[in-house]
């Protein structure tokens, strides 16, 4: 069995995923993380006294906590989404977008018009990021590469109900490849990506995962190097390991809590 498949079954056995608050506290987790890859300082237990208490860390700058208060937002709206297995579309992922980039985005005006990423608009210029500064998509092909991606996870969902574990992962690492290496936005592509993937994992009835922050470097290599090699391969061999570790992670911390042993 493989080794996603195995820690999928634990959870479901041991009911870690049923406990009292765990999907609201998890994707708390979820979104320090995410937040955290693109400069986020604010820590987890911050987080948590901020979004149940509504008191803001006060040595934190309000870009942060915006960031991280407008991926609650997003999270809460994806999981609705989610739960009623809502076909993913352009306008729905322009949505989303703009609840990321609500009070953090930027106004752009170009040549070809203006966009606004609190708007969840397209991007309407080149952008390059990355190690080696690695260009990305022309802006003019975005709007038809984004349709054929909607296209793509259109059909991919279909049989969501069918696959193991491992494949729901597996399929939503790819979503996650597919978006960013798409880069609609010209900001909150990653964010935004991560999203996608966690939304894949809820359709699939699985524990969403993340990139923990320590792990940064590497996620971003991984990335790079499936990015110039055009083959998400090494991209979805870490995002693999990555996944199976925060799950062995949530076995381990509840078997620990209730001082017991793996389920044979």
């Amino acid at each position: 069995m493989d080794r996603l498949d195995e820690l999928a079954a634990t959870i479901t056995k041991l009911g870690i995923d049923q406990q009292v608050d765990f999907e609201r506290l998890h994707v708390y987790n979820i979104i320090t993380h995410s937040t955290a890859i693109e400069g986020s300082t604010l820590t987890y237990e911050e987080n948590l006294v901020m979004f149940e208490n509504g008191i803001v860390p006060a040595s934190k700058g309000l870009t942060e906590q915006l960031m991280n208060l407008d991926l609650k937002q997003a999270y809460e709206v994806m999981q609705q989404l989610a739960r009623a297995r809502t076909p993913i579309t352009v306008p729905l992922l322009k949505a989303l977008s703009a609840l990321v980039m609500k009070n953090t985005g930027s106004a752009y005006s170009t040549m070809a018009g203006d966009c606004d990423e609190a708007k969840g608009d397209l991007r309407l210029q080149n952008v390059s990021a990355g190690v080696g500064g690695r260009s990305y998509p022309d802006w003019r092909k975005v709007p038809d590469l984004l349709e054929n991606f909607c296209n793509w996870m259109a059909e991919r969902l279909q049989s969501i109900d069918s696959l193991t574990p491992a494949e729901t992962y597996r399929l939503s690492f790819e979503t996650h490849w597919q978006l960013v290496s798409i880069h609609p936005w010209s900001d909150g592509n990653g964010r935004m990506s991560r999203l996608l993937m966690n939304m894949v994992q809820m359709e699939g009835g699985l524990v969403p995962t993340y990139i923990r922050n320590e792990h940064r470097s590497a996620y971003i290599t991984a990335l790079s190097t499936s990015q110039v090699a055009k083959d998400p391969e090494a991209f979805l061999s870490f995002m693999e390991g990555e996944a199976a570790d925060i799950l062995q992670e949530q076995v381990d911390g509840y078997l620990s809590s209730i001082g017991g042993n793996t389920p044979s």
